[in-house]
């Protein structure tokens, strides 16, 4: 006898089939099933009373960093596998900046076998653009995509080399898979955090805006040549998704991901300040100024780029949202200056409290938020996730929304607690998550 799980009374919050209603969830073995269909009396059933919960599909990322192989003191598969599920995701697409790196389908394939034995929610490779990451020589796409790679990326560093990026557009008309750029001018990119007036008051010396904007705008410029599918990573600034909406106006073949410490932290956070932007959450204590947990690339940008981002959100130009959970280890952020930490932060954890705090200040309506992390993404990737229909992946998370939890070393799942969060109190996480119609995380 299979096990039906009925998830009873929540708010339901389905955008791939226009749901938003109160309604049950019904999950049969590995899958959603019709609630209005099937004889309970054949199942052993389990009624779980959701009411006052919000329940959507789990979440979607398309841009993690699992530092796996190559970097366990960081993160592992099943530590970013489990940070995942407890933040509401249940697939994840990790970025190929490992040791080694993803460039070989030997490798790929590898990860993949791992990832189902390891990782508690479903984890989808992205390889590198050239070998070893290194800028130099191309990959072989086609083998890649063969061996289960959905797109290819040097994230943590662009493609400097033209030609190159050209081969890897021109590729993928004919694979139809992204190729996902870090867009940075490392010549322009001397710096440990956004170059203006914070960064002139604290003494660090600043990255500046147009250091990713000059790529943006190469990188437009190739796709646009060649017709390939450009996928424009971590927007930080207005004027860059300016350039890619102007660009896909003209027809170009891009999309692009915004994530959310982009649009509630600022600079200031470099400074010491811990306040929500676009948000009504109440101001935190303060860190201590130039605090390394706030360093990640792109920086943190003025609070006018987290106000143009999040009307770009607005407007429609963003295709979805991404976390770009980045952990390090202890001795990559604590006791290190600035200059020398590295630079990311973890995310997958606090995606949900941050997005949802956009949903309570009315800039942007929960079905929208939750179509950005589950249909749009499972759309644009051709994924068969981030939907509740009958039939489909019985991914699901049960949401509570009004909980307040305080974050500390002892609430994050994820091998790193390199968050400028810590200490702070948040509203909303992930109550259940299920995975494949098992339940991979409760609170």
């Amino acid at each position: 006898m299979s096990q039906r799980i009925v998830l009873r009374g929540g708010r339901v919050i389905d955008p791939a089939n226009d749901v938003d209603e109160i309604r049950d969830v019904v999950i049969e073995g590995d899958r959603i099933a019709d609630a209005a269909e099937g004889d309970a009396s054949s199942h052993e059933e389990r009624v779980i009373d959701v009411s006052g919960r919000l329940v959507t599909p789990a979440w979607v990322d398309m841009h993690v960093h699992l530092r796996d192989p190559g970097f366990p003191e960081k993160e592992t598969l099943g530590t970013g596998g489990q940070a995942a599920v407890a933040g509401g995701f249940g697939t994840v697409a990790c970025m190929p900046n490992t040791s080694p790196a993803l460039d070989t389908p030997e490798i790929v394939r590898e990860l993949v076998e791992r990832s189902e034995r390891e990782a508690a929610c479903k984890v989808l490779p992205i390889a590198t653009i050239t070998r070893g990451r290194s800028g130099g020589a191309a990959v072989d796409f086609q083998a890649l995509v063969e061996a289960g790679a959905i797109g290819f990326s040097d994230d943590g560093d662009t493609t400097a080399d033209s030609a190159i990026m050209r081969q890897a557009l021109e590729a993928s008309v004919d694979l139809n898979v992204p190729v996902i750029v870090h867009c940075e001018d490392k010549a322009l990119a001397s710096g440990a955090m956004h170059e203006g007036e914070v960064s002139r008051r604290l003494g660090i010396e600043g990255i500046p805006a147009a250091a990713e904007e000059i790529i943006i705008a190469r990188d437009l410029m190739l796709a646009e040549m060649t017709g390939g599918w450009l996928h424009v990573c971590h927007v930080s600034t207005r004027r860059g998704i300016e350039l890619i909406h102007d660009a896909r106006q003209r027809g170009v073949r891009v999309s692009s991901e915004v994530m959310p410490h982009h649009i509630v932290m600022s600079d200031e956070w470099v400074a010491g300040t811990r306040v929500l932007h676009n948000t009504s959450a109440p101001a935190s204590e303060p860190l201590a100024p130039a605090h390394p947990y706030t360093k990640v690339n792109p920086p943190l940008r003025p609070v006018a780029d987290t106000t143009g981002l999040l009307q770009a959100v607005r407007d429609g130009w963003f295709d979805i949202f991404g976390t770009d959970h980045a952990p390090h280890a202890d001795p990559e952020k604590n006791g290190v200056p600035y200059q020398q930490a590295a630079f990311g932060m973890s995310g997958l954890e606090f995606a949900f409290p941050a997005t949802w705090e956009l949903v309570r200040a009315g800039h942007i309506d929960a079905s929208e938020l939750v179509r950005l992390w589950t249909a749009a993404p499972a759309t644009l990737f051709g994924l068969d996730r981030g939907t509740l229909s009958p039939g489909a992946v019985a991914d699901v998370t049960v949401w509570d929304t009004e909980t307040e939890w305080t974050v500390g070393r002892d609430t994050i799942h994820s091998k790193s607690a390199n968050t400028p969060l810590i200490g702070m109190t948040l509203r909303g996480r992930a109550d259940t998550t299920y995975i494949r119609g098992k339940e991979a995380y409760s609170a």
